[in-house]
């Protein structure tokens, strides 16, 4: 009986912690010129603007390239900022009012034979409350 209770009271602490850890972080993809709240409206990411110079995935390259995307980071008291984040440079991830935007991909990826619609840009970002 003893065993139970403890696995139990167990289960429960190690479950409501990890209940709040998964809550610390949240993904979210935006499409260019398009705007998602995030961490239950304490923040909008906007992404504004891509420098996309990455190699096409059909292409051989002497360097990988990079994606600079453009991001204004607006909180819930209406306070905005805006950021450079790249896939490949320095400057991958930004800090403001008390949360870590880091950028994941921007898709789609080039290829060779492809233009890309300016409009048809996506980036994924993972927030984390710091």
């Amino acid at each position: 009986m003893r065993t139970l209770f403890l696995g139990l009271i167990l289960t429960v602490i190690f479950g409501g912690a990890m209940t709040v850890n998964a809550q610390r972080a949240q993904q979210v993809s935006v499409r260019i010129n398009n705007q998602k709240s995030v961490m239950r409206d304490r923040l909008r990411i906007r992404f504004v603007a891509v420098e996309d110079s990455r190699c096409p995935q059909d292409a051989n390259c002497i360097w990988a390239g990079n994606a600079k995307v453009t991001i204004r980071v607006t909180t819930g008291r209406g306070q905005s900022r805006t950021f450079d984040l790249n896939t490949n440079l320095k400057d991958k991830s930004a800090r403001f009012d008390g949360y870590e935007i880091t950028l994941g991909s921007v898709s789609p990826y080039p290829r060779s034979n492809i233009r890309i619609n300016r409009n048809g840009y996506t980036a994924s970002f993972t927030v984390t409350k710091l």
